[in-house]
Parts: C-alpha cells; sequence; structure tokens
C-alpha cells in the first residue's frame, strides 16, 4: 500500500483517475455513457481518467462515484467516529469548535 502523504494533490487526482476508470470499465460503461448517467460533461470524464485533470471538484467526483455504484465506499474513507468524552458537554451538547485557552 502506497503512503500517500507522499503525493501532491495532483497526483492524488490522477491515481483516483487511473483507478476509476477502473471501475467504469467494470461496470461495463462507456465515457459518453457515464456523462450521459452523470451530467458530468465527457472532457472532464476524459482529462480525470486520463491524468490529464489538474483538479475536479468533490461534487463531480461524488456525481462520479454515484454512477458506478461506489458513494458508499465513502463510509470506508471516512467512518463515523465514536462519541468522544473530551468533546462532550455537561448539558450533552456535543462541541461544535475546540477553543484553546488564551496563555
Amino acid at each position: 500500500m502506497s503512503d500517500f502523504c507522499e503525493y501532491s494533490t495532483p497526483e492524488l487526482v490522477r491515481l483516483l483517475g487511473i483507478r476509476f476508470k477502473e471501475y467504469r470499465m467494470q461496470c461495463n460503461l462507456t465515457q459518453k455513457e457515464l456523462s450521459g448517467k452523470s451530467g458530468i460533461g465527457l472532457t472532464t470524464i476524459h482529462k480525470f481518467e486520463n491524468g490529464t485533470a489538474g483538479n475536479i471538484s468533490l461534487s463531480t467526483f461524488l456525481l462520479l462515484l454515484k454512477v458506478v455504484g461506489q458513494i458508499n465506499a465513502l463510509d470506508d474513507l471516512l467512518p463515523e467516529l465514536p462519541e468522544s468524552p473530551y468533546l462532550a458537554r455537561r448539558n450533552d451538547k456535543k462541541a461544535q469548535r475546540i477553543r484553546h485557552i488564551k496563555k
């Protein structure tokens, strides 16, 4: 497994695009079919999968994941955390932000 911390953001987008292409092909979809089902432009999909799109928006990526049936993989990416006693307040409300004590 790779240490993704070593990669720049454009490199990570390129790797995601290459990996995403495999998922699209596994679903037996052409780029044109994916474009029609997702509403994402064919050029954007082509650049993403070929690693020439320096960046894509998160909403675009989420739409693409939905079409290839991988949107539930987000739970593996960012699973819900158990309640933290550190963030619990006396009145059972969850802390909304962290404030550091000024010295």
